[in-house]
């Protein structure tokens, strides 16, 4: 299929921009892991310096300490300061057993000796030798003289000799004992599992011992700043060396606090590249799947939004070839093509609008505009800044028609319909309308004026209407107006309002213009529209269930809705009659007899003869109503168990059909709430829980004993998605069916 030019324009920059950020955090990855692997290894043959530096100083000082302790002895003292020739076999054994006795304390292969300079002797390997003038005047000047400490280290081309010069602590030293290390000893001792070449430095920077005689690496003037490099208080770590001639080298030491030596080896980058070989082909692996899926991600991202522009441009009428594939500059022509329609589509609306203005004035009167739905409505036909108005309903209607037939009526009325239209500004109404056919409705709004000055106005538009259709209709005509409302949802109250003030025109003659609010207190009609039905069904519910705090819950909000609306004596007292004859109603069609004894039969007039509310309220409650929901507590109880086990039996005999409360209502010619309410009190769940539930465990029935599908049965069961009845059952089972029949199966 041929992609468009924003396909390429959205995939080509996202696949770029996903591989530059796959490649870099692969590097980023690699370089991390290489300084790890780096480290790890680092720390791993730090560790070894450590452990092979320990175990050398620990032999090294058993010699010292072994030498120094026997020259401390009188045994020492005796033997260097006496000669001892082949005779004297005893001394010589004696200065023999110390010797090998100081070789099981320090290393295997060591050898070591004793040199009197006293008496010119020395005893080496079991051997015992003279030594002339010269070799001790040498061994004094190589051993003692000119040295600062009796304690010292040389290399010898065949290792490391341990020098130290007895006694320790005088300054007049009688005799020598040399420690020979071998290279072999110290190769034994100092190898690594690895191979790898280990080095020993001495304070000065010379080096002392090396492993695998790659003693070049060390052939530079930086190695003897080593111990400066490294400093005095760090006992580990790593360095790098940049020779000259050779790349770059790292060196991983542990420094000796016992002698300052440093034990240095190599950090072997081969080693490094050995452990991240494996790594680094995981790692181009890793690259190649994340830039295979990164392309896929572009592809998908690119489908998916260019998808609707591909849509568009197939959903759009064709009024042009697109050229050079340029699917945005051709979808933008053809909008601008459907805008051109649209104005043209619009001008004729505009023609209508009056009539939908109409209709929406008359939809107000009837109350039938939904709250969520005004606004929209109101803006649709242009109706703006109508937020925190205040809204009045002037109804108009004929005094008599003079001469005129009836049927110039309607003409007569689009008549004083104009008038309204051109006497009221249009920025302070709404369309005025003909509400039928002799009146004529104007809903007139107010921002923020006080209730004289808006009687004012309304009396002067009102005296304007009298007036004008007066000289040019010749017609009387009288005005209702309502009181002020702050929602045009209570237009059809006021309206009512407006026709309870026309009302009065009996008794004041034609031309009259009457406000509702100068005749409220004599009319009690559109009080009378808000007798709290919703609270009286409630309350008799309560009753019909026998349920005492139900009717306490119910019987006070609906008293004081009586209060609330009542603004007369005469409004609660045609409430308070209404009230009880509905009682009456309902104890009749209940069966009871409580307001029909011969004690109640004068509740009428003496509710009525009552001026304390909260006595009136009291009679209901305790003579009336509560009476009432005791006998009907007794009489209905049986009631209540009988019902709810025939619907429970209807259930158990027809669970497969399509069954609900209200069908069975019907049956049963009860209303479907009160069936709801009854049964949950007997069953203790609601009539849909109940149903579910049954028919779930007949499903759990069928998947054992029989072959039938899953969907057969959600069907037989009356679900009309099997999806809904996997859900319902693995909500209740905590498994879906078929793993209840291969489980129950199994068992």
């Amino acid at each position: 299929m041929k992609r468009g030019t924003m396909f390429y324009k959205i995939f080509i920059p996202i696949l770029v921009l996903g591989i530059g950020l796959s490649i870099s955090f692969g590097i980023y990855i690699y370089f991390s892991t290489v300084r790890s692997v780096t480290d790890s290894i680092a720390a791993s043959k730090q560790t070894y310096m450590m452990q092979m530096r320990n175990n050398l100083e620990q032999k090294i000082r058993n010699i010292e300490y072994a030498f120094n302790t026997y020259s401390t002895t009188s045994s020492f003292s005796d033997v260097v300061k006496n000669p001892i020739t082949e005779r004297d076999f005893i001394a010589y054994r004696d200065v023999n057993t110390q010797l090998n006795y100081i070789a099981t304390m320090g290393l295997d292969g060591a050898q070591y000796s004793l040199i009197s300079l006293e008496q010119n002797w020395k005893i080496a390997n079991g051997r015992l030798t003279h030594l002339t003038d010269v070799q001790q005047q040498q061994l004094y000047k190589q051993y003692i003289q000119g040295q600062e400490q009796g304690l010292f280290w040389i290399k010898t081309d065949t290792g490391i000799r341990f020098v130290n010069t007895l006694p320790v602590f005088s300054t007049r030293k009688q005799a020598i004992a040399l420690s020979d290390i071998s290279s072999q000893t110290l190769n034994r001792t100092l190898h690594t599992e690895d191979d790898a070449p280990v080095f020993i430095l001495n304070r000065q920077g010379d080096l002392m011992y090396d492993t695998g005689g790659n003693e070049t690496i060390f052939a530079n003037t930086q190695v003897q700043q080593l111990p400066g490099m490294i400093g005095a208080d760090q006992s580990t770590g790593m360095l790098t060396l940049n020779p000259a001639d050779r790349s770059r080298v790292q060196l991983i030491y542990a420094k000796s606090t016992y002698n300052n030596w440093m034990y240095v080896t190599i950090l072997d980058p081969k080693e490094i590249a050995g452990a991240l070989q494996t790594t680094r082909y995981g790692l181009i692996a890793i690259e190649l799947v994340l830039i295979a899926l990164i392309s896929v991600v572009a592809y998908g991202i690119a489908l998916y939004f260019t998808k609707p522009i591909q849509r568009i441009r197939h959903s759009l009428p064709t009024t042009g070839q697109m050229q050079s594939g340029n699917e945005i500059d051709w979808i933008l022509s053809s909008i601008n093509h459907i805008l051109t329609e649209k104005q043209s589509l619009e001008t004729l609306i505009q023609a209508e609008q009056p009539q939908l203005e109409t209709q929406l004035v008359l939809n107000l009167f009837r109350n039938r505009i939904k709250a969520d739905e005004l606004g929209g409505q109101l803006e649709r036909i242009g109706y703006t800044g109508l937020d925190g108005k205040t809204y009045v309903v002037m109804l108009v209607q004929l005094d008599n028609i003079g001469k005129r037939s009836i049927a110039d009526r309607d003409v007569l009325m689009l008549a004083i319909n104009k008038i309204a239209e051109e006497l009221i500004p249009a920025q302070q109404r709404l369309l005025p309308i003909i509400l039928n056919d002799d009146t004529q409705a104007t809903i007139l709004t107010f921002a923020h004026e006080n209730e004289q000055e808006m009687r004012r106005e309304l009396l002067s538009y009102a005296k304007l209407m009298v007036r004008s259709v007066r000289d040019y209709l010749k017609l009387s005509i009288s005005v209702g107006i309502s009181r002020s409302y702050d929602s045009l949802l209570g237009s059809k109250e006021a309206c009512e309002m407006s026709k309870q003030a026309l009302h009065q025109r009996l008794n004041l003659g034609k031309e009259s213009i009457i406000f509702y609010e100068d005749i409220s207190n004599v009319v009690s009609g559109p009080v009378l529209l808000h007798y709290p039905t919703e609270w009286e069904a409630r309350l008799f519910d309560a009753i019909r269930l026998g349920d005492e705090e139900q009717v306490s819950a119910t019987l006070y909000p609906l008293m004081a809705e009586f209060m609330k609306k009542s603004r007369n004596t005469m409004d609660l007292e045609v409430m308070l009659v209404r009230l009880v004859n509905n009682l009456i109603q309902l104890e009749q069609l209940l069966g009871l007899e409580v307001l029909l004894t011969s004690g109640n039969q004068a509740l009428y007039h003496r509710l009525l003869s009552i001026r304390n509310p909260e006595e009136i309220e009291r009679i209901l409650v305790e003579q009336v109503i509560f009476p009432m929901v005791r006998s009907m507590k007794e009489k209905t109880n049986e009631q209540f168990r009988c019902l709810s086990e025939t619907i429970a039996d209807i259930v158990r005999r027809e669970y497969d059909r399509e069954l609900s409360l209200e069908m069975i209502g019907d049956r049963l010619h009860y209303n479907p709430n009160y069936l709801s309410s009854i049964f949950k009190k007997e069953y203790g769940t609601t009539f849909s829980d109940y149903l579910m539930s049954y028919r779930l465990d007949m499903a759990k029935k069928w998947l054992i004993e029989t072959d039938q599908t899953i969907k057969e049965i959600a069907e037989r069961l009356q679900y009309h998605n099997p999806q809904n009845f996997i859900r319902s059952f693995r909500k209740k089972e905590q498994v879906t069916p078929g793993t209840y029949r291969k489980m129950r199966q199994l068992t």
